[in-house]
């Protein structure tokens, strides 16, 4: 094979940025050969491509080597395992299911056949900002790791946003709200980071700015099994919002925020110059430094290319599907912590969240009645 045969299954907002990027010839190695689910009025730009109605018809066509799926969440693992099964190349966008059961058997199908390549869209990896952080992090430029916190409230979003599509911001479409739909990828960029706590206690308020049913504000509490701890918050309802992320560790501090990293390094490890230090209310000697990065050019093509050359040349994925269940175990924990009203062990038990969420779909009113449950309601329904 010299060149990949590309079908974009959903041809939505992101979708059809895909779709473009490889009709565009932005990417090297591969061809726009076949669009599936798109409005009339997406197809203008590929009018070169078939089109097929559905995502099934076009994995079963024999026109293509590999799928882009970009449909609503629920729809990836079905898609996913029918594409993997017909011996499909497969990139997935975030998340890679709506939930961990789902995701599980997704993989399960990847296992099946591990010939072909799996990939996730998790494009926030290519991004030099957080190279760079996992860089001295695990370098050990900023010792062990301590604290960290992330406040992401930059997602605003209006009414209009989620009266765009009747499966926005339902249990059935979505499978959730912020963390699922907005925080994926900084979930994603956390577990690269710093990887995954042991324990995670949520905090979600659903529809609290909007007439939705599931979450847009969200706190999560992160515990780790050296004893570091971790803070998440997020929402699609706080203007003008913040987007700061902060690492400390025994070394020093990394912030993120404004387009700006920076480094307070302490030039002895905090823990040590605790333990030899005669003056109780001395402090290690601190230097501060920016580390200058630049933003990736187009970091969804990046991923793109990186999955393109998985397939033609080996070349190692950086971003395997089967790690894209990290994040959505984390946006689940938190969702199932703040429902159930307690802290979470990790890992997630998949089943009862399934359950849980099963439960949360068929119980949902808001089309029938015109109200959106209650975190209260939603509690409650544990007791049943």
């Amino acid at each position: 094979m010299t060149k990949v045969r590309f079908g974009v299954i959903g041809l939505g907002n992101i979708g059809e940025r895909h779709a473009a990027c490889l009709a565009e010839g932005k990417t090297n190695g591969a061809e726009l050969v076949a669009v599936a689910r798109a409005a009339p009025d997406r197809l203008k730009r590929f009018a070169a491509t078939r089109v097929f109605p559905g995502g099934d018809e076009l994995i079963r066509s024999g026109l293509v080597d590999a799928v882009i799926i970009a449909t609503p969440h629920f729809q990836h693992t079905l898609l996913g395992i029918a594409a993997l099964e017909r011996g499909l190349h497969v990139l997935v966008e975030k998340p890679i299911s709506a939930h961990k059961a789902d995701a599980e058997r997704l993989l399960a199908a990847h296992r099946k056949n591990p010939g072909l390549v799996f990939a996730g869209m998790f494009q926030l990896r290519v991004e030099p900002r957080y190279a760079k952080i996992r860089e001295l992090i695990r370098g050990g430029e900023l010792g062990d790791v301590a604290r960290a916190s992330w406040i992401i409230t930059d997602w605003f979003r209006t009414e209009a946003y989620y009266a765009s599509g009747g499966w926005r911001a339902t249990w059935k479409g979505e499978g959730g709200g912020v963390l699922l739909n907005q925080c994926l990828h900084n979930l994603d960029a956390w577990q690269w980071l710093l990887g995954m706590p042991a324990r995670v206690r949520g905090f979600c308020q659903l529809g609290r700015f909007h007439r939705i049913e599931v979450e847009d504000n969200v706190s999560a509490y992160f515990e780790y099994p050296d004893g570091a701890t971790g803070m998440f918050v997020s929402s699609t309802g706080e203007a003008p919002g913040t987007n700061r992320l902060e690492i400390a560790g025994t070394r020093g501090k990394l912030v993120l925020e404004h387009n700006t990293l920076t480094f307070e390094r302490n030039a002895v490890d905090m823990i040590q110059f605790s333990k030899t230090a005669a003056l109780g209310f001395a402090r290690p000697e601190v230097s501060q430094v920016q580390i200058p990065f630049t933003d990736a050019a187009d970091p969804h093509a990046a991923i793109i290319q990186n999955f393109v050359n998985a397939i033609l040349l080996g070349e190692p994925l950086i971003a395997p599907a089967a790690e894209g269940i990290h994040s959505l175990e984390l946006a689940n924990a938190i969702l199932y912590s703040s429902l159930a009203r307690q802290t979470i062990a990790l890992p997630l038990d998949s089943a009862a969240y399934e359950r849980k969420l099963s439960q949360l779909i068929a119980e949902s009113t808001t089309e029938k009645k015109g109200t959106c449950p209650t975190r209260e309601d939603v509690a409650r329904s544990f007791q049943r």
